[in-house]
């Protein structure tokens, strides 16, 4: 037994030395670290605005973990995120006003230059964007497919991730101001006109 404990050591210890730290891009602006508890707001990345519903544990591989389960506004899913994990995942608190006037500024820049990319590649490049979790990163390819729209017609992926972003950034602003979805829509289409 002690034989096998010292292995275990000795393994632990090489991994250790020999482990690759993991790259991790820069944390959005918003994303702050936050300590959820049931009933509060949270924004998972590339999913939207969720409710933490519970704080289960679970033994998993033998350690027992905290998870917060969140129910996504939208659909209704549930997920499950360790909260040990939820900052490195990109959970974070819905945005402020701060951060709301600064999501505007984004949507009226009306100078965007578009490269000669095929459709595919730019909707790899906002998709990247879009799984960032950054609400300012999300704001540019709402932005920047409803200008490429209007001068083009958007392939079926740009459209349905043209759908995806104002989603996003829609239902994140009417939680942060506690306003109507419709009215956020309306606010936001007013920006770029009519579709």
């Amino acid at each position: 037994m002690q034989a096998r404990k010292q292995v275990e050591a000795k393994v632990q210890d090489a991994k250790a030395r020999t482990a690759v730290p993991a790259v991790v891009a820069p944390a959005a602006p918003a994303a702050r670290p936050h300590e959820f508890k049931v009933g509060d707001k949270a924004v998972y990345p590339a999913r939207g605005v969720a409710e933490v519903v519970s704080i289960d544990e679970k033994d998993i591989a033998g350690n027992r973990q905290r998870f917060y389960v969140l129910r996504l506004l939208d659909t209704d899913h549930k997920i499950m995120v360790p909260v040990n994990n939820a900052t490195h995942i990109g959970l974070r608190k819905p945005i402020s006003e701060k951060e709301i006037r600064e999501i505007f500024r984004i949507l009226k820049i009306e100078d965007i230059q578009f490269d000669n990319q095929t459709w595919n590649r730019r909707y790899r490049g906002f998709m990247d964007k879009i799984k960032t979790g950054s609400v300012f990163e999300v704001a540019e390819v709402l932005r920047d497919l409803s200008r490429l729209r209007a001068t083009k017609a958007l392939s079926f992926g740009e459209k349905q991730m043209l759908e995806k972003a104002r989603g996003l950034i829609v239902k994140e602003i009417a939680v942060a101001r506690a306003k109507d979805e419709d009215k956020v829509r309306a606010e936001i289409e007013a920006i770029f006109g009519p579709s």
